[in-house]
Order: structure tokens, then sequence, then C-alpha cells
């Protein structure tokens, strides 16, 4: 499914704009890496974290090949759709973590606008709420084989440095920085510049774990919508500002639907 690229390429590009002498994609692919890794030592990434991730790294011929068939646009009608996402193992599951976690949601709620119906929804048809598929490719050399690729060298470019960016922080060591097939991080599924621009310390161990942490997990994607424009105690069902908002998530009017069916089916009754 499309995880936020369409969403988040105007946003990538705003945060990480390149200058005029940006790493020239489709040349050779070290030369390439050089260049970026002195773009990212110039963004504040050291020396020392530039070596280690880019080191060896190689082309991937398995996420060039995902990448060229896969169209950001869903083809299957809303109600097919939700039918194979919202289902009843799911919904069980996450009613459960919501009475597990029930005063974590309430807090995030309170704080950042979003009911946790909703938070949930995400959560739950991202990764299964984390014990499902979150990726297990690198994302430095999942970043880097897009990069390199002309179709959107600069979206990718801002990409590899913000997840160079992660690993500078101390948010994520590199070998925890694995993801899926266009370097999504993490149990809700952030491009790297969403991790650096949204991602909140909710736990307060100092870190920005999307990974591992549910605090840090569960306020991260509500500071997302927030942060775009989020209307707390107002609908978010569709034709309402909220579901405007809830683009910057994912831009497939059926995939909103089906997140709002979701929250919906866990009790939500601002929809």
């Amino acid at each position: 499914m499309n995880k936020h690229i369409a969403a988040f390429a105007l946003l990538a590009a705003s945060l990480f704009a390149l200058p005029a002498q940006a790493a020239k994609c489709g040349g050779d692919f070290d030369t390439f890496l050089s260049q970026i890794g002195r773009e990212a030592q110039a963004k504040g990434v050291s020396a020392s974290v530039v070596r280690e991730a880019l080191s060896g790294v190689s082309i991937d011929q398995e996420v060039l090949a995902f990448d060229k068939r896969q169209r950001y646009t869903f083809k299957r009608s809303f109600e097919d759709y939700a039918k194979t996402r919202v289902i009843p193992a799911r919904l069980k599951r996450a009613t459960a973590l919501m009475q597990k976690h029930a005063q974590l949601l309430a807090r995030v709620e309170r704080q950042f606008g979003v009911p946790k119906e909703l938070i949930m929804a995400i959560w739950t048809l991202e990764t299964d709420n984390g014990g499902g598929d979150m990726g297990k490719r690198p994302v430095v050399r999942t970043l880097a084989t897009l990069a390199h690729d002309c179709r959107r060298t600069e979206l990718f470019q801002g990409e590899l440095i913000a997840a160079m960016m992660i690993v500078n922080r101390g948010d994520l060591p590199l070998k925890d920085l694995v993801g899926a097939f266009a370097g999504e991080i993490g149990q809700t599924q952030f491009l790297p510049s969403s991790y650096i621009k949204y991602g909140v310390d909710y736990d307060g161990n100092g870190h920005v774990d999307l990974r591992h942490s549910v605090p840090d997990v569960l306020a991260s994607t509500a500071n997302l919508l927030k942060t775009n424009g989020w209307r707390a105690g107002q609908p978010y069902g569709e034709g309402t500002e909220n579901f405007q908002v809830m683009r910057e998530w994912n831009r497939s009017e059926i995939y909103r639907k089906t997140m709002v069916l979701f929250a919906e089916k866990l009790g939500g009754n601002n929809y």
C-alpha cells in the first residue's frame, strides 16, 4: 500500500531542500554516495555516522523493481479494500490494546486532540500494532537506491540525509534502521523526514524510537495530524476538514475512509 510517499513528497522537498550542487543521480554509484555524504555533513551529520551509514552500500535491485511496478493508487473499491483490512481479528486485538494502553491513549488524545480510536486504527492498519510487517530492508540502502534513480532523486536524497540524521541524533542505531520498500520506519511507518519533523519522545528517555516505544509511536502519529491542522473535537469523516488533514497521512481517499471505518468500529462517535 502507499506508505505516505505521495503525501510527503512536497514535505520532504521543503524540509530537506537540496542546493544547486545536489548529488547527480544516475551516474557512478560510489561517486553519488560520496556527494550525498558531503551534503549530509553540511547539514550536521557527523563524518563517523556518514562513514558508518554509507560504507559498502550497494544498489538494491529488488527495491528498484518494486518501485517501478508500484502504483500509488487503489484500484479496488472502498468496500472491497476495507473488507480485507477491517477484520474481526484486528478489531479484537485493537480493542484489547485500547484497554491495555487506556491511560496513555487518553493522555495523547488530550494533548494532541486526535481521537484515540483513530490513532489505534492507524497503528493497526499500518503494522498490526507493531506485530506485523514493519519491513526488514536496510533503510539507507533502500533510500540510496531510490535517490540514485533519477525519477524522484530530490525526494529520496532528502530522505536519505534524514535517515542519517536519525542515527546522528541517537534515536536509532544503524542496525535498527530497517524498514519497508520506500524507507518507511517503525510501527506507523514514517518516512525519515517525518520521523525528524513529527517524532515525539513521549516516554521521556531522550530518544524518539518509533520502532520499539509505544508511547513515542502513538504520540508521534497524533503529532503529525495535529501539526498539519487537525481540529480537536471536530468530525473526521469524509467531507470534513479533518478528513482533508488526513491526506497528510495518506492521500488515498479509500485508505482514509478505511481509517475512519476502523475507528468507527472501535467505538468512535465523532466521525
